[in-house]
């Protein structure tokens, strides 16, 4: 009894900063996304007019199928480089010692905030920057491209270059986790690097490859800057949605959206773990 109540007091201190910083924050926007609105303020009530003009919209849906397809996109690329990267990393590099310098080195963007990593395409990429300039001097094209900026290729750019470490470092850490001498024994039993990579490293990495893909789906299915900024305010995501509603003091409608993508990555996070389960396998 005396070890349980210790046990209990100790988890106390972060229980009640989860319930103060998540959970309660969470019932209050459940709570809100029910209330009415008018043009100048918002009253409490309990009413489903939020949510029906928000299913009923076809604006709702347009916005949610960008939403995935950005989502999609990036999840594929970052998974690609993010395994690609790791596994240069764990089994191509000897040395521990060069393993974490250039594991530092992934890391010198996020030195800088967001903000200004994402900032740092728009001269790059648009019609008198460095590439369009570049590709014109070597004679690849006539005139500068325009779908470089302000389009879903620079929001999908952007979006890997912030969030491919992400995918990078649980995958790597799964990586170095594996037994070296599998890797011997499967050579040794005459399996090619292929084989070696389908039927070991791969379901080995899968607790990582699931850590990263649920950081980079849920940061980028609430992330409404990097659209704004990159697509030149052409596009919108459900984030971008929530931005407006808010810009525009409909909180209720605001937070109506909030819960229904919630919701939807709460969806997607429990059919992802459905295939790994992350704490028995690490």
């Amino acid at each position: 009894m005396h070890r349980t109540l210790i046990t209990w007091l100790q988890a106390a201190p972060l229980a009640v900063i989860l319930l103060g910083f998540l959970v309660a924050p969470i019932i209050m926007i459940v709570i809100v996304s029910f209330w009415g609105a008018t043009e100048f303020s918002i009253y409490p009530d309990f009413q489903l007019e939020n949510y029906k003009f928000l299913f009923s919209s076809p604006v709702t849906y347009k916005v949610f199928f960008v939403t995935f397809k950005y989502a999609f996109i990036t999840w594929a690329l970052t998974l690609t480089i993010g395994f690609t990267v790791a596994y240069f990393l764990a089994f191509h590099i000897r040395s521990q010692t060069t393993q974490i310098a250039l594991f530092l080195l992934c890391t010198i963007p996020f030195w800088t905030s967001n903000i200004i990593r994402m900032i740092s395409w728009i001269p790059f990429l648009g019609r008198n920057g460095i590439a369009n300039q570049t590709l014109i001097s070597w004679g690849v094209i006539d005139a500068p491209l325009d779908w470089l900026l302000y389009s879903d290729f620079s929001v999908i750019l952007a979006f890997v270059h912030l969030y491919t470490l992400f995918m990078v470092v649980p995958i790597f850490n799964t990586m170095m986790r594996i037994d070296k001498s599998l890797l011997e024994a499967a050579r040794d039993a005459g399996a090619s690097g292929f084989q070696t990579l389908c039927h070991l490293i791969i379901p080995l990495t899968k607790p990582g490859i699931m850590i990263g893909s649920i950081f980079v789906l849920t940061l980028v299915m609430g992330d409404f800057i990097t659209v704004r900024f990159m697509s030149g305010s052409q596009k919108a995501n459900v984030g971008r949605l929530i931005s407006n509603d808010i810009a525009l003091l409909q909180y209720p409608s605001a937070a109506a959206t909030a819960v229904v993508l919630l919701c939807t990555v709460l969806i997607m996070i429990a059919i992802m773990l459905r295939f790994v389960n992350i704490r028995k396998e690490l």
